[in-house]
């Protein structure tokens, strides 16, 4: 009974932990961002992994990328704008940019 219980325990600390990163990508599903961008390689856009790579020491990274979400932005990744997201707002932006910056 105990091993069971226990068994449950951790099963349910692994799906906590590993929620956010699905959540935060099924985020990214719903508002189209993976139409034009993926983990781990380019599309139209850069991967995740790269934006990651090339903020990861930036402190205000995620206020950065979560107005670039909002606002689109040009001549960062290429020749190829990124437009403006009119489905995002302030705060499932921060949670887009927080998500992709944790991207490895």
């Amino acid at each position: 009974m105990k091993s069971s219980l226990l068994a449950q325990l951790i099963v349910a600390a692994a799906v906590t932990v590993a929620a956010p990163a699905f959540a935060d990508q099924a985020l990214a599903t719903a508002k189209n961002c993976m139409a034009c961008h993926a983990v781990d390689k380019k599309l139209v856009g850069p991967s995740y992994k790269e934006v990651a790579a090339k903020y990861g020491g930036d402190k205000t990274a995620v206020d950065k990328l979560a107005g670039k979400i909002m606002k689109g932005g040009s001549g960062i990744w290429g020749a190829v704008p990124m437009p403006a997201n009119a489905q995002v707002n302030e705060a499932e932006a921060k949670t887009l940019a927080a998500w992709v910056l944790s991207a490895k």
